[in-house]
């Protein structure tokens, strides 16, 4: 009887073992302000300046054991620019720039994520902003992941790309030619 039972253990114990890993779904923590939508371009090719979207949200699905099969999906609003001068916001966000009026939303949905190497990925996908879309490439790393204080699980990923305005119809020349864009986020598992 003894055998019996090892046996139908080890069995059993060699089933779940052959099952493969299923990515699991993460929404991007805002509530908790652990997510940042960040940019930065030259002024005047003199220095940096800096800014930030505050609203945003999205998901995205992961498994270490697949990351190819990993998708990402984000909202912002253009609205919530802010880059720490009032007036210069109001600016940005005006029919002159970004026209958050006719265009109060910029999206990101991925067609692809690459393993480079340890922690490195490299995510493409279909920016939309001002009423256009492209395929952007974002350098994507890996901080970390694990359990959480309250009972969930969670991952981190930090994500990098410059961008034309231009390319979206955006007409920010001669002072801006590129803005260079940040995402981090924490994932809290579903």
């Amino acid at each position: 009887m003894k055998k019996q039972i090892i046996f139908v253990v080890l069995t059993l114990s060699g089933l779940f073992a052959t099952v493969p890993s299923m990515a699991a779904d993460y929404v991007i923590d805002t509530k908790g302000a652990h997510a940042f939508v960040q940019f930065r371009t030259k002024h005047l090719g003199i220095s940096w300046l800096y800014g930030r979207f505050t609203e945003f949200g999205g998901e995205f699905s992961y498994d270490a054991a697949k990351p190819e099969a990993s998708k990402v999906s984000v909202l912002v609003k253009t609205n919530s620019l802010e880059s720490n001068h009032a007036e210069r916001d109001k600016h940005l966000r005006s029919s002159d720039f970004l026209d958050v009026s006719k265009h109060p939303e910029a999206k990101f949905v991925s067609t692809s994520f690459k393993p480079k190497g340890g922690d490195k990925f490299e995510l493409k996908g279909n920016m939309t902003l001002f009423g256009k879309t492209k395929e952007v490439t974002i350098d994507v790393l890996k901080i970390g992941e694990g359990d959480d204080p309250w009972g969930g699980y969670r991952v981190g990923f930090e994500g990098t790309t410059t961008i034309s305005p231009a390319d979206f119809g955006i007409d920010m020349s001669p002072m801006v030619e590129t803005v260079e864009l940040t995402l981090s986020v924490e994932g809290i598992k579903k």
